[in-house]
């Protein structure tokens, strides 16, 4: 797309629902290369959703309740008796985690999982909730919306660029309703940031900035491993799909986030929660033509290894802090800084060549550049709507779902997040600019 949306007149979610479509039946070239076929066993008929009507009971089942997949039994709980929700099977590979997901949602032990293409075989079901780690998200969302269910998938949307192209296409197909699960979409105040930018009231956006920062003592991602798993109660080699073979590792399993192999650590973890809102508040549907990433892991180092106290010297592939550039054909660009090691990270906001958009408080800000202060007046805009909040975010798939309209984190928008998502990941382990052609829609060898 090469500024179409300002051409078109359009706004930004009529032309979401007109171009999106643009990149369904293209495949682009993979950054770390297992095939999404492979891994699910993908049929080539598609079934399509239900008809559900404005008062309709929604099924919900849940792949994956271990961390953030409990959250989420939790939160459609909570949900159930106030949206018309029934919770009605649950899939782990873990005995464990299925037996508390079972107790929590009152499911039948038939409909107790350890695979989730057998839970996918319930015609009952409505909507899929997926958050097992990276790897598993497309195999398992593409399959899913392959058998006429909708999708809540936690992000990274993808782990790899030619499976989101393959989850976008599919999601086209059988007219599933997705959100990928970056909860900050659903806070209004990116909103009213977007509207005040197509409204242009900071003149030509030239950059965004943000971050996500923290600092664990303990390491990142370093969640505790619960010694009674093991291949006896845990289906490992389910779990490890198309992920390369290997013995038995609870560091692994518990703490996959670390390693190249299941995530992408901060870039595909933490920056998504940046990436999906600013896109939003810049008015940017755009892909990204350029991205350049670079990092390191300055803690997590055998240098510390001499003081027993400190947790660091463990094995990790991912960065603890890293920083990342996108720009688009309409020149617009992205800054991010990300640590799991210092919790000191650039403010959110958005420069304009007249005036400044920041966040914070609860409100969006105004703050006019000198040279235009005749022009733009600094102002407070009202921000009325809910925050970031999982359950919101929830609500609002449920609501596109029942009632039509777009997701606040929809595949279209996931579709550019995860393409800088990839290209921030290849340029951080090639150690080279990564280019995307935005016309073709796939990578640039260099």
């Amino acid at each position: 797309m090469d500024n179409k949306q300002e051409k078109s007149g359009l706004s930004r979610r009529e032309f979401i629902k007109a171009a999106g479509v643009t990149a369904a039946g293209v495949m682009a070239s993979s950054l770390v290369g297992k095939s999404v076929m492979a891994a699910t066993g993908a049929k080539t008929t598609m079934a399509h959703p239900r008809v559900i009507g404005a008062n309709d009971r929604l099924n919900y089942a849940h792949i994956g309740v271990g961390g953030m997949g409990g959250g989420h039994v939790n939160f459609i709980k909570g949900l159930c008796a106030e949206q018309n929700l029934q919770q009605v099977a649950v899939c782990d590979v873990w005995d464990k985690r299925k037996q508390w997901a079972k107790d929590q949602t009152g499911v039948s032990d038939a409909q107790v999982y350890g695979d989730y293409r057998k839970l996918l075989e319930n015609k009952d079901i409505d909507v899929v909730v997926i958050a097992t780690p990276d790897h598993w998200h497309a195999p398992i969302a593409i399959a899913a919306m392959q058998a006429g269910k909708h999708v809540y998938c936690e992000k990274p949307m993808t782990h790899t660029l030619d499976e989101a192209f393959r989850m976008h296409k599919t999601a086209k197909e059988t007219g599933c309703v997705v959100q990928v699960g970056s909860q900050g979409c659903t806070d209004a105040k990116w909103h009213v940031a977007g509207q005040a930018v197509k409204d242009g009231k900071i003149g030509t956006v030239l950059w965004a900035q943000g971050g996500y920062c923290r600092n664990n003592p303990k390491g990142e991602w370093n969640w505790d491993i619960d010694s009674s798993a093991n291949e006896s109660n845990l289906d490992w080699k389910m779990w490890l799909g198309n992920a390369p073979k290997r013995a038995w590792d609870p560091d692994r399993y518990f703490r996959w986030r670390k390693f190249w192999d299941y995530g992408n650590g901060i870039i595909g973890d933490l920056w998504p929660h940046r990436l999906h809102p600013l896109m939003i508040a810049m008015n940017n549907m755009e892909f990204p033509s350029r991205v350049v990433c670079l990092g390191k892991n300055i803690m997590h180092t055998d240098k510390n290894l001499a003081d027993p106290s400190k947790p660091y010297g463990e094995e990790r592939d991912v960065a603890d802090a890293t920083q990342m550039i996108a720009e688009f054909p309409n020149g617009m660009m992205i800054y991010l800084a990300g640590s799991t090691v210092n919790d000191r990270g650039p403010e959110d906001m958005i420069r304009g060549n007249k005036a400044c958009l920041f966040f914070g408080g609860g409100k969006v800000q105004i703050q006019p550049q000198g040279a235009w202060a005749d022009e733009i007046e600094q102002a407070d805009l009202p921000v009325v709507g809910p925050g970031e909040d999982q359950k919101e975010h929830h609500k609002n798939h449920i609501s596109c779902i029942r009632n039509g309209g777009i997701p606040n984190c929809n595949i279209d928008l996931a579709l550019r997040v995860q393409t800088m998502v990839s290209m921030a990941e290849s340029s951080y382990r090639q150690s080279k600019m990564s280019l995307f052609d935005t016309v073709k829609q796939k990578l640039i060898k260099v």
